[in-house]
């Protein structure tokens, strides 16, 4: 059974922990939620002279600390120059206000700072739910009726066979909303599954006691679990059960409306079968099949996972160049579909991680010898078109062999790498001071992704060592970064009111649903236009929060299991 329940509210989610005050083009950056009483904690503030005097002090009042200016940081792009303030002195938990000749800004030390938002990002995933009705017990104000049942999914020319010919309708209820659409894509289904499955592994004991306030929090299985199972029965009904073979994706032709589930009306499709989708099915279908021996709630699943994962890697074997390309299929079939591609055209990253998992489900030696084929030659932070993350992820956990301590080699040049410059950084974290570090997604996949990856080394390399860095990345997502933005809805004063995110934009609700994070600071601007337009084009300001900004304002379930994977992991050292 679970203990220590704590139910998620509304009003918990809107609390901040941060104000501030300035004059005259003073800003300061911070993390807007809350610090840790025993580690780092770092103020930004922009418009200050070096020899600043400056002081904190207490709810009483009294001074506490007089810190002075640690360093000057420069922006590569803007010039713009910032005072670094190291608060780290202040270890007893409290409400401080660091005071200086033209600004004052509150700060909180507590010691489960990150706990309301890690639960928040987790619980997300139930609110964005489908196929069935969100209840006002588990969501509040949320709630809303079942939309898109698809429990009559037309089979698309592309992925007609001999058993389920064109036109012909399957039944493929439940899963996530994948992100600011309505459609559900297995790709990034997968990759979220197996990113946040990799960190229950390894913080199995927090997440058994963990409780979000979802429909299945009762039974005797982790929350998060039971939220992957959601999406795992939906991921059951996209495979082919004649051959094997994985449908790329659930689809309308084209994206709906910012209009509520209730009001759509396209016809939805599963489409044409691909080899990496295959693959990221069996890989988190064996993940999840060793992991769920012997579940009481669950007691068939294991051997059907095991059955899947097996039938759909043999499939990807016979069918290694299978790959998505839909401007090819629109061309070939009827109706065009002009949604989310996930496409890739190299699977060896997929084949390296599904061969893992299916070795350490099975023990397997064919497995073993595929992996050791497909292995990567250098570590790259898994995302959902580079896989041989995730794969490597799964081999530090893995008995001693010669592709662990291959893993583990290349995951230290890495981090190594990745910390090298944080002293002269701008906000005091490995992520944000180049210009490739912003784009699609980027707090996701550049700041997030990158801070799992220095946890696991923190665990497997040097205990201790890296913690620190991660905890500066989730800082920067919190709101020391250059806009001031807490990028995770719902949290911090200064945080994304109008997402990317059909429901949050249809339902009536001024607030959009809490725990979301953002894309993020995108220079390429690709949603540029008559009705949006950008206040900065410097690579980490490129930031707006309009409904219409897909390419910077937009949520998607592999962003905010990224998120989860992060502030969950570091909620649980700290619990």
């Amino acid at each position: 059974m679970k203990h220590n329940k704590q139910l998620l509210t509304l009003a918990l989610l809107a609390a901040s922990a941060f104000t501030a005050q300035a004059k005259d083009d003073v800003l300061v950056y911070l993390n807007q939620v809350g610090y840790y009483p025993d580690e780092e904690k770092v103020v930004v503030v922009e418009g200050i002279n070096a020899k600043e005097k400056m002081q904190v002090t207490d709810a009483n009042g009294n001074v506490v600390l007089t810190p002075s200016v640690a360093r000057t940081a420069v922006s590569p792009w803007s010039k713009k120059s910032r005072s670094i303030i190291d608060l780290s002195a202040l270890s007893a938990p409290g409400r401080y206000t660091l005071k200086g000749k033209k600004f004052q800004s509150d700060i909180e030390v507590k010691p489960r700072a990150f706990h309301d938002v890690s639960v928040a990002s987790l619980k997300l995933f139930y609110l964005i739910r489908t196929g069935v009705p969100i209840e006002a017990a588990y969501a509040g104000k949320y709630a809303r009726p079942v939309g898109h049942p698809d429990t009559r999914v037309m089979v698309h020319p592309s992925a007609a066979s001999k058993g389920r010919p064109e036109g012909s309708y399957i039944c493929s209820p439940l899963g996530w909303y994948d992100a600011g659409d309505y459609n559900k894509y297995v790709v990034n289904s997968a990759f979220s599954i197996g990113l946040m499955l990799g960190v229950y592994e390894q913080n199995k004991d927090y997440f058994d006691h963990l409780d979000t306030n979802i429909p299945e929090s009762k039974n005797a299985t982790a929350d998060l679990l039971d939220e992957i199972m959601f999406n795992m029965k939906w991921l059951f009904t996209m495979q082919d059960p004649e051959d094997g073979g994985v449908y790329h994706k659930l689809t309308t032709p084209n994206f709906e409306d910012f209009i509520m589930p209730t009001d759509c009306h396209q016809q939805r499709y599963v489409v044409a079968k691909s080899v990496t989708a295959t693959l990221d099915f069996a890989a988190v279908m064996a993940q999840m099949a060793r992991l769920m021996k012997g579940n009481r709630d669950y007691p068939e699943f294991a051997w059907q996972a095991e059955d899947a994962a097996k039938r759909a890697y043999d499939w990807a074997k016979a069918n290694p160049k299978a790959f998505y390309f839909q401007h090819i299929l629109s061309r070939n079939f009827k109706p065009a579909v002009n949604t989310g591609t996930y496409g890739d055209g190299n699977a060896k990253d997929e084949f390296f991680w599904a061969a893992t998992e299916l070795y350490k489900l099975t023990g397997d030696d064919a497995y073993l010898n595929d992996a050791r084929e497909a292995m990567p030659e250098k570590f790259t932070v898994p995302v959902w078109g580079s896989l041989a993350g995730l794969g490597a992820f799964s081999w530090l956990a893995a008995k001693d062999c010669d592709i662990r301590q291959t893993m583990l080699n290349q995951l230290k040049e890495y981090c190594e790498k990745t910390v090298a410059n944080v002293e002269t950084s701008n906000f005091q974290a490995p992520y944000g001071d180049k210009q490739t570090d912003f784009g699609w997604g980027c707090l996701a996949e550049g700041c997030c992704c990158s801070a799992v990856a220095l946890l696991y080394a923190d665990r497997y390399i040097s205990p201790g060592k890296y913690r620190r860095f991660a905890i500066e990345n989730a800082d920067y997502v919190l709101g020391r970064n250059a806009t001031g933005y807490c990028y995770v809805t719902g949290f911090g004063k200064k945080s994304p009111m109008h997402p990317h995110h059909r429901i949050s934009d249809a339902d009536g609700i001024d607030e959009p649903f809490p725990g979301m994070l953002v894309g993020g600071p995108n220079p390429m601007q690709q949603d540029k236009g008559p009705n949006l337009t950008y206040s900065s084009n410097y690579p980490d300001e490129s930031y707006v929060d309009d409904k219409n900004s897909y390419a910077s304002n937009e949520i998607a379930i592999n962003w905010n299991a990224s998120l989860v994977s992060l502030l969950c992991w570091i909620d649980a050292l700290k619990q």
